[in-house]
């Protein structure tokens, strides 16, 4: 018992796999207790069992299991889920359940199977059963056997498949068990019951015995058909309605059964194929040509013993069909030709479709054969063409067959009728449609009038089977010349004709029921779409043969009326007037004709009056036109009363029913006034109103007829322009072009320039419909002439025809039908155009010589005789579909080994198709298929070849014929990765277009699946991509079905997929969008313009926009003719173009709070998949497409996912649109978009990579501006998949991806980015290899060896592997990279890239030498596109002057520092969870890479050497450094250094602490002074602090705003501290000031501060700080920083204007003080600021600003600027380039101009400026000379300080001296030893002597040191030396760091124009970084007593004390 209450207290389902059996009965009773409780289907509930089902059926203990069995029962039967165990359950079940002795266990296993098959899931069930017969053990396989015989029994041959159980069938009856014979026996009898006879063939073959007793059993059986007794769940409808039947009675049940009953099952599917063509005797190829003809005969006999198989294995069988048709054809034995007709027909019949090949070749032998009278012979040739007819198609064989029709041999003709009666029987309504059938009735009424009765009997009986199948509706238009003793004849016929299919034998009525029935469905919504045809005409061609049979059947009589049409009899003018009294009033009838022309038109206004009143019923159109046209009619002389009749004539077509009987009275009038300058355009509107009320086709005809018969060439030339104009607004269906063509060619050969014009008009109208076509007809027109045709043309290339906007009122019966027609022909109606032009017989060309060349053994002969093909069809240039033996030769020469006959072949078949144009379709199965084939071709070229060539093709012959048969699925089956990944392809591309395909599709379903799990990626891919395409034909049900046979696995995945393209499915083009998509060259262009289609255009999107309701519509009515979808479908999306407009104008991007956060989160936890793949797979699409659904309006997401490309397009425009103006959402989602480009990245289409890269740049170029940082969750879903596109072919594309990753490293970090490229560089595409390491070697150049990771050793091996690369390119990329590296850390590189080859190594070296000798060209590149072209006005932060003076790699070093700053805002790596320390991380990269850093004492051992000789020094370009700069090793610079470093610390202890140690030292005035030279740095420290807490602490919950409010305090000590200083305060440059400004300002409008306790009081400290700095920095620097923040802060969208506000506050604080700072201001450079600040902001951009003040501030700052300097301001533009092109100078003269104190001014501020400027005037002439002098003796060794004092002292004296001259052919350690030495001698003037000077003088090098581009930082206005000090410093640190590529001597900037201090705080940056990096160390070597210096230590002044320092270092070592 305790083991019993140890299981009884678990839940159930543990229950249910216990080991105890006792325990898993109770789970199993319980579960089914639960499982019958369980409401809800699909409860989660039901998925705890999934795994168990099968243990409750396979149980080893028999008790336990029959519990489990009736558990496992109620689980599939109430479980939503069930379905999904349905394979590995059955399997149980079969294997342990039907074993088991116990009936009830069997019993419940079988109703186990039957409910899976309820459940949908027959396949499996049936497949696991058969799978049980093979089974040694008796009992299963008959428990298997009665199982499959009582699921047919109630379920029925509809939802069993009997053909896989038939094929078991007879091993069954050969079983030694009599069991399994007795069991099988019964299943025998129940599938007779439902397919009676087509059971007999398969089972022939068993023993007689048994056949016999089968045979008795089905005698037994009742005729009755039987029914399915129980349903699927799908099937609840039929289920109900059966109920209700047998709760009725049968009687009705078996009424209304005839309807739904199911079509008798072929014998032929239930047959296995047999393989005959490796059965031939190896001699019948030459035994058939033998001379002899009993070994003909043999032949013969060994192929019929053959044929006799019922079904036959497809293959290649031309050969055998020739050699029989040659028999047929030319064999004199007419007992061997009705042998090789019997074997042609066995051959037909076993091959079905697969016939379908060759039956164009022997059709026409066949039917010439018939010349022989005998009667064998006839019968054997009528079987056969009749067995050949079956394969084929009507429309195939009409050619031949029509040919023959008028042969001389009466036994042919009538033959030929005679089959073509047996052939009609076969046929549909739609089978056999118009455009078939009236070629042959023209043929049968000749024939009804031969001479020969026979003939007429046979024209008679075919006629009559016509009639019969299509009714006399359809027929009567053909048969209006013949009498009616004929016509009762051919109605005879009729009568007496037995339909095949139909039941016989109950006379004429009930067989005329289906003929009767079977138009209306089709022709009802054929009216329906009438009109909407018309309403999308880019369906040229469809067009004209419409117009034929509407308006003329008869061919002969344009006035002949149609069947439905109205039709008026020419009325008596006595009745006309008598009708037109009955409604007009008297007085108007009494004055129509008065010779007084008012009281004409007074009669004309009652007569519109009336008109306007009169109901259309009672309107008699032909009396009230006939009056009009009473004299004097048209001839009237007065223009008005001409107007209103006209007027009247439209009123009177619109409003009533108007005939064409009506529009002959007026049309002679209308065309006589059409050219009128006064009433032509009444004359136009009445035309069109006829029109509308009688078609265009008819009157366009009537209409161009009579304007040509006249001479008028006004009438002429507006008729044409009306014309013209009619067709866009009719469409161009129904126009008979035959019947003007030749007006046209008339119109262009008119004397009246006028009407050529307007014929080429026309004409370009009918081009936009007809396409090239068109011009075929004017070839022969003179050049000139074709030339302005030509023009026309390309005027209307690319456009699609306009919508209609009216159409027929009346829809003429035939008009409906030929719409029917065409919808069903699958655009027959496409090459009616064509069929106008004359076409050549070639057949006579292709002679029997030719056809053996083709065939020739030498591949010269074979092209000599393709080349000869050639030429005969452009000789011909049009053909007919007769060309002999040529195809069978054309087909042998797609699989020629040469392949360029391959692809001359495949160019003669692309002649071919535009030749013979529509009549191409009956070669489709023997030479269109084999170019599928040729499509698995491993040339790349000649499957572009082929698919060109498919295209071709189906252009002309539609697709239905493609998809006939089983020719595309036995194409696919092959396993060739090429051949079905451009198939599938092309189907993806083809079966969107069609708007319905033959049922044949579904066979190409399995391979499908198949190729969705090919080895091949790119198979795969174009599998799921042609899924959607599939699913829009056949329905997802359909191809669920169909993945039953599929293995498990398998299925999973197909089924998955399926649900996937369910959700993408293309919406089905409607009716008339198929009838619209012609060979128009509009045809591609309507998807991408809404305007001109929009029914078209907007079912797709609408598709998109409501995926759900579409399958459910399809589930609802499977059977519902196509053209009523079409029709159906076509309001909705009209309605839904208006509201997608509305939508539209909306934001595009939706902010969701805290989504990127939360995607971020679900991917860390595997909730999704995480953004990594090779290709995209479908579930990563889904994925994204659900994510973003919520961030992009709905209309921008159906874009986006949407299948066409141009629709991407139309995205990806409208996101750039919307960027800007949305920014703060698009970053939200950024994620998002980011990863929907990658997935372009795969699409091949070049339109939207380049749409998707611009959009690309320009959101880069927003974050930059934005400040945003990527994160490392955006980064990694996109930058790998941009780096593979750098590896494009296409330049264009490179250059792009090459832009946008030099971007990304402005949002990125570059060191974040070097791991993705390294990956890159393991591509196998070359291209990509060289563009990776070329993206490296930059990333090097431009950042240093930081930025290699995970370590530069690491990094630099995986980049030299490459040197040995087998690509070119790659190795020099490789090797650029590697010099990259060496010109940044020098020899160290060797080391570093570990062991190479000599080869390598020596290439290396190499490279390395010529990039030495390279560096200044190099240089000088870079150096001059930044001076050629202004800066980007928007690019504000890097200003012009600054640009200048810095070289191309420190801009590159700036931007990044800039962006490394802007790191602190987000996504940093952490040290610990939740305080990021990029600030020490950076630090400790310096510190770890030791490439520049201080090395182990072998190394300074190795290095001792070079230090020891002085003259190799200038020979390490970027090794060299300035001497004085010793002096930051010293203890105090390292330690301030260490503290400031840690000011910027993320950890807030770590910072307080620091900021305590700094404010000590500030606040003592004698340690002040240590600071000094060391304020940007502190404050670079400090704005990084601020902008730390402001972006991550304050956002951190989970730290104390205490801690927060206390560092915020510390931070404004130690300012306020600082800015009490003035000497220090004065030392910050502008750059620094800027960002500090900018934090502090931030700091104050930080609304969460407020909230901290005490934080107005940390407010107002900052507004006292802000203040302080106003005060007492450098005015100059900050008045600076201050106008270019305000800019910053303008162009920035996203910034609060509250900011601007207190910058333009701090502003105007500055303007009030300037009386008293002008004098320590540098004009020149505020007035530069102020240049940049208009040059961006011009005064009319200003002005449309949301406020003026920015106006005002400017214009305050520049007006107190001219008062207190005058005229002399104007002076100060110095620095200003283009100073004409200024606004800045347009406005100071203003204001100096209009200044009233000028004059006073200009006395009062004759300042020691305007000294100094006399006085340059004075040394200009003596400076030369003085210079000179200095410099000789600076460049001596004794006299070089003597020169140096001077050199100062003259500096002094005049501070804007030029040196440039002098120093410009100087070498750069020359440059920097003067500036030192003037430094040094200031310094030491001043007391503080802090630099030590060097003795050490360089001489003046050949290879001389190329200036930096910012040399002397003395200027005219003498601004502050620390910032250029510490300018010095950058520059030798960047040396140090090899970054140093200095400018050409020309390149560098007057020094008269350089700006004292940059343009940023970024300038400081890697001086800072390099100090605090070098200091942290000297710290952390003084604490640990191993000092160790750099190694590239400066040279000493004194050699032998550098040799001690060694000294003391290697005994530190030890």
């Amino acid at each position: 018992m305790g083991d019993d209450s140890e299981w009884m207290k678990l839940p159930i389902d543990q229950k249910c796999e216990h080991k105890i059996w006792k325990a898993r009965l109770n789970g199993y009773e319980e579960a089914l207790k639960l499982f019958q409780k369980i409401e809800d289907e699909k409860s989660p509930e039901w998925g705890k069992y999934l795994g168990l089902i099968k243990r409750f059926v396979t149980d080893s203990n028999a008790v336990a299991q029959l519990k489990g069995l009736e558990a496992a029962l109620a689980f599939i039967e109430n479980a939503h889920v069930a379905g999904k165990t349905t394979g590995e359950v059955v399997s149980g079940v079969v294997s342990k359940v039907f074993n088991q002795p116990k009936a009830r266990a069997k019993e419940l296993g079988a109703d186990i199977c039957l409910m899976y098959i309820e459940i949908e899931k027959a396949e499996v069930v049936q497949d696991e059963l058969i799978k049980g017969l093979d089974n040694k053990n008796p009992k299963i396989v008959v428990a298997c056997i009665d199982t499959l015989r009582k699921a047919l029994c109630e379920f029925g041959s509809k939802i069993i498949t009997l053909k896989p159980v038939v094929k078991v069938l007879p091993k069954l009856f050969e079983s030694r068990e009599k069991a399994v014979r007795d069991e099988a026996k019964l299943l025998a009898v129940e599938i007779y019951r439902w397919i009676r006879d087509a059971l007999r063939a398969p089972l022939q073959n068993i023993n007689s015995v048994q056949l016999k007793e089968l045979e008795e059993e089905w005698v037994k059986l009742p005729t009755a058909a039987p029914k399915q007794t129980r349903f699927l769940r799908s099937q609840q409808d039929l289920k109900a309605k059966f109920e209700q039947q047998q709760a009725a009675g049968g009687d009705e049940a078996d009424g209304d059964d005839d309807e739904v009953e199911a079509a008798p099952v072929d014998p032929y599917e239930l047959l296995e194929a047999v393989e005959i063509l490796s059965k031939l005797p190896k001699d019948f190829y030459e035994k058939i040509e033998a001379k002899k003809w009993q070994e003909r005969k043999e032949a013969l006999e060994a192929v019929e013993a053959l044929t006799k198989n019922p079904k036959l294995e497809n293959g290649d069988y031309g050969d055998l069909v020739r050699a029989l048709k040659k028999v047929i054809g030319k064999d004199a034995n007419v007992m061997l030709v009705a042998m090789a007709a019997k074997c042609l027909a066995s051959l037909a019949a076993g091959l079905r479709k697969k016939f379908g090949t060759y039956a164009g070749h022997v059709v026409p032998t066949i039917l010439e054969k018939f010349k022989e009278k005998k009667p064998q012979v006839v019968q054997a040739l009528q079987e056969a063409i009749d067995a050949v007819f079956l394969t084929t198609t009507l429309q195939n064989i009409s050619e031949d067959v029509l040919s023959v029709m008028d042969n001389k041999n009466p036994s042919i003709k009538q033959q030929a009728s005679l089959f073509l009666a047996r052939s009609f029987r076969h046929c549909t309504p739609s089978t056999l449609p118009k455009s078939v059938l009236k070629p042959f009735c023209a043929a049968f009424l000749k024939q009804v009038n031969d001479s020969a009765p026979e003939v007429r009997d046979a024209a008679f009986e075919a006629l009559g089977t016509a009639m019969k199948v299509v009714g006399e509706k359809a027929v009567n238009p053909f048969l209006t010349d013949i009498d009616k003793l004929k016509l009762d004849k051919i109605k005879e016929c009729a009568d007496k004709v037995e339909l095949v299919g139909k039941k016989g034998g109950g006379g004429g009525e009930k067989k005329e029921k289906p003929a009767a029935k079977a138009p209306p469905p089709v022709e009802a919504p054929a009216k329906t779409s009438g009109p909407l045809k018309k309403a999308a005409p880019a369906k040229a061609a469809g067009a004209p043969k419409k117009g034929k049979p509407a308006s003329a059947p008869s061919a002969k009589s344009k006035k002949a009326s149609d069947t439905k049409e109205i039709v008026e009899t020419e009325l008596s003018t006595e009745v006309c007037e008598e009708k037109a009294a009955a409604v007009l009033p008297a007085s108007c009838m009494q004055l129509l004709d008065s010779g007084n022309w008012k009281e004409r038109l007074a009669s004309m206004e009652e007569f519109q009056r009336a008109v306007e009143q009169m109901d259309k019923s009672e309107m008699p159109c032909q009396a009230l036109v006939k009056m009009l046209a009473k004299k004097p009619g048209w001839k009237e002389t007065n223009f008005q009363v001409m107007q209103m009749k006209l007027h009247i004539v439209g009123l009177i077509a619109q409003k009533g029913s108007f005939s064409k009987t009506s529009a002959l009275v007026v049309l002679d009038g209308l065309v006589d006034k059409i050219g009128d300058v006064k009433c032509g355009s009444n004359s136009k509107e009445a035309l069109t109103a006829i029109g509308e009320a009688c078609s265009l086709p008819w009157i366009a005809e009537q209409v161009v007829s009579m304007a040509f018969t006249q001479k008028n060439p006004k009438n002429q030339a507006e008729t044409l322009n009306w014309l013209a104009n009619a067709m866009k607004e009719f469409g161009f269906a129904g126009i008979n072009v035959k019947a003007f063509i030749n007006n046209v060619k008339t119109a262009l050969g008119a004397t009246n320039p006028a009407v050529r014009t307007s014929a080429i008009t026309l004409l370009g109208v009918m081009y936009l419909y007809m396409g090239a076509p068109l011009r075929m007809f004017f070839e022969d027109e003179k050049p000139a002439l074709l030339s302005q045709i030509d023009a026309e043309f390309e005027k209307m290339q690319g456009q699609s025809p306009p919508a209609p906007i009216r159409g027929t009122k009346k829809t003429v019966a035939e008009e409906g039908d030929a719409a029917e027609e065409e919808e069903v022909d699958g655009g027959a109606g496409a090459g009616d155009i064509m069929d106008l032009l004359p076409r050549t017989d070639i057949s006579d060309k292709i002679t029997s010589d030719m056809v053996s060349k083709i065939s020739d053994k030498n591949w010269k002969i074979r092209k000599e005789g393709l080349d000869e093909v050639a030429a005969v069809i452009s000789e011909a240039k049009f053909i007919q579909a007769n060309i002999g033996e040529l195809p069978m030769a054309l087909k042998d020469r797609l699989n020629d080994s040469n392949k360029l006959l391959v692809q001359q072949t495949l160019n003669i078949l692309q002649q071919i198709a535009t030749a013979m144009g529509p009549s191409l379709k009956q070669h489709v199965r023997n030479l269109g298929i084999p170019v599928i084939t040729v499509l698995g071709d491993s040339k790349s070229n000649v499957r572009a070849a082929a698919l060109s060539t498919l295209n071709a093709w189906v252009e002309q012959t539609g697709m239905k014929e493609w998809l006939e048969g089983e020719d595309l699925s036995e194409e696919l089956k092959k396993e060739n990765p090429f051949l079905r990944q451009e198939m599938l392809g092309w189907l993806a591309e083809k079966l969107p277009t069609l708007h319905t395909v033959p049922a044949d599709l579904m066979q190409c379903v399995p391979p499908l699946y198949a190729c969705l799990e090919d080895r091949s990626g790119d198979v795969r891919k174009k599998a799921q991509d042609a899924l959607p395409t599939f699913m829009m034909h056949l329905g997802y049900e359909k191809m669920t079905k169909a993945t039953g046979k599929l293995k498990p696995a398998s299925k999973d995945q197909v089924v998955g997929m399926l649900e996937k393209a369910r959700a993408v499915m293309p919406a089905k083009p409607a009716a008339p969008a198929k009838a619209a998509a012609s060979k128009t060259p509009a045809s591609s262009t309507p998807a991408s313009k809404p305007a001109s289609a929009p029914a078209r255009n907007q079912s797709p999107s609408e598709d998109f926009s409501e995926p759900e309701p579409k399958p459910d519509t399809k589930k609802a009515k499977p059977a519902g003719p196509a053209a009523k979808k079409g029709v159906v479908g076509k309001k909705p999306p009209v309605k839904a173009a208006a509201k997608d407009e509305e939508d539209k104008s909306g934001p595009i991007f939706i902010l969701v709070p805290n989504g990127k956060e939360q995607r971020i989160k679900e991917e860390k936890t595997l909730k999704i998949l995480k953004w990594n793949f090779i290709t995209p797979r479908d579930e990563y699409v889904e994925q994204l497409k659900t994510q973003m659904s919520t961030c992009l309006a709905k209309w921008l997401q159906d874009e986006l996912f949407h299948f066409d490309f141009q629709r991407h397009v139309k995205a990806i425009g409208a996101m750039i649109e919307h960027m800007e103006a949305e920014c703060e959402a698009a970053i939200g989602c950024l994620d998002l978009i980011l990863k929907w480009f990658t997935l372009r990245f795969f699409d091949t289409n070049t339109s939207v990579l380049m749409k998707a890269l611009e959009f690309l740049k320009l959101l880069f170029t927003m974050l930059s501006r934005k400040n945003y940082q990527l994160n490392d969750y955006e980064a990694s879903s996109f930058v790998p998949y941009l780096i593979l596109k750098v590896g494009e072919s296409k330049d264009v594309v490179r250059k792009d991806v090459r832009a946008i990753l030099t971007m990304l490293c402005k949002v990125y970090a570059a060191s974040k980015v070097f791991p993705f490229l390294m990956e890159g560089t393991k591509s196998k595409n070359s291209k990509q290899r060289s563009e990776c390491l070329e993206e490296l070697g930059c990333l090097i150049e431009n950042f240093s060896m930081n930025v290699c990771q995970p370590t530069p050793g690491k990094a630099l091996k995986e980049i030299a592997v490459h040197i040995g690369d087998r690509d070119t390119a790659v190795r020099n990329a490789a090797l650029n990279t590697v010099v990259a590296a060496y010109n940044a850390c020098g020899d160290q590189v060797f080391k570093l890239i570990g062991n190479l080859s000599e080869k390598e190594m020596s290439m290396l070296e190499e490279r390395i030498k010529r990039s030495a000798k390279k560096t200044p060209a190099a240089s000088a590149k870079q150096e001059r596109p930044p001076r050629e072209h202004p800066t980007n006005p928007n690019a504000t932060f890097l200003r012009k002057p600054a640009q200048e003076e810095v070289p191309n790699k420190l801009r590159i070093m700036y931007r990044t520092y800039r962006i490394q700053a802007r790191a602190q805002n987000a996504h940093l790596e952490q040290s610990t969870p939740s305080i990021p320390k990029e600030f020490q991380l950076d630090l400790d990269v310096f510190e770890n890479n030791h490439t520049c850093a201080s090395d182990i004492p072998d190394l300074v051992q190795h290095k001792l050497d070079e230090v020891l000789e002085p003259v190799m020094i200038p020979e390490r370009k970027m090794r060299s450094v300035s001497p004085h700069f010793d002096d930051i090793h010293n203890s105090t610079a390292s330690t301030i250094n260490f503290v400031i470093s840690q000011v910027a610390s993320g950890d807030i202890n770590t910072s307080i602490q620091a900021l305590a140690q700094i404010d000590e030292v500030l606040r003592q005035a004698d340690k002040a002074e240590a600071m000094s030279g060391h304020i940007d740095q502190f404050l670079i420290a400090t704005f990084m602090q601020l902008r730390l807490i402001y972006n991550t602490h304050m956002a951190d919950d989970r730290l104390d705003k205490k801690d927060i409010f206390k560092l915020y305090s510390c931070i404004i000590g130690n300012m306020l501290s600082l800015f009490s200083m003035e000497s220090l305060a004065r030392e910050a440059s502008m750059g620094v000031l800027k960002d500090l400004m900018h934090g502090l300002i931030t700091l104050m409008l930080d609304s969460r501060v407020e909230d901290i306790e005490d934080g107005q009081q940390l407010i107002r400290s900052v507004n006292l700080l802000v203040v302080r700095v106003l005060e007492k920095s450098d005015q100059t620097n900050i008045l600076s920083a201050l106008l270019v923040l305000l800019q910053d802060s303008l162009i920035s969208t996203a910034g609060s204007p509250m900011f601007s506000e207190l910058v333009m506050k701090c502003l105007w604080r500055m303007i009030r003080f300037l009386p008293q700072t002008i004098n320590s201001i540098n004009l020149d450079r505020i007035l530069l600021d102020v240049h940049n600040f208009m040059k961006v902001f011009p005064k009319e951009k200003l002005k449309q600003l949301k406020s003026d003040v920015p106006h005002r501030t400017l214009k305050t700052l520049l007006h107190t600027l001219c008062r207190l300097t005058g005229a002399k301001i104007l002076d100060h533009m110095s620095m200003i380039e283009n100073r004409n092109e200024s606004e800045l100078e347009a406005h100071l003269r203003r204001v100096v101009k209009h200044s009233a104190n000028l004059s006073g001014l200009k006395t009062d501020k004759n300042t020691e400026k305007g000294a100094l400027r006399s006085d340059d005037k004075l040394i200009k002439a003596k400076v030369s000379d003085i210079l000179s002098e200095i410099f000789k003796k600076i460049g001596s060794k004794e006299n070089t300080k003597e020169g140096l004092t001077e050199l100062y002292e003259y500096k002094q004296k005049y501070s804007d001296a030029d040196l440039e001259p002098f120093l410009r052919n100087t070498s750069q350690f020359f440059q920097s030893y003067v500036e030192r030495g003037l430094r040094m001698i200031e310094s030491e003037r001043e007391g503080k002597g802090r630099i030590q000077t060097s003795t050490v003088i360089p001489q003046h090098s050949t290879e001389s040191y190329l200036p930096s581009s910012s040399t002397v930082p003395i200027s005219s206005n003498g601004e502050d030396m620390n910032a250029a000090a510490y300018y010095e410093r950058l520059k030798i640190l960047r040396q140090r760091r090899g970054l140093e590529n200095s400018t050409p001597e020309e390149e560098r900037p007057p020094l008269s124009s350089l700006r004292p201090s940059v343009a940023s705080s970024t300038d400081m940056l890697h001086s800072k970084l390099s100090q605090l990096k070098e200091s942290r160390e000297h710290f952390q070597q003084e604490q640990s007593h191993s000092h160790s210096p750099t190694r590239s230590s400066s040279p000493a002044s004194n050699l032998d004390d550098l040799k001690k320092r060694l000294e003391r270092i290697k005994s530190n070592r030890q």
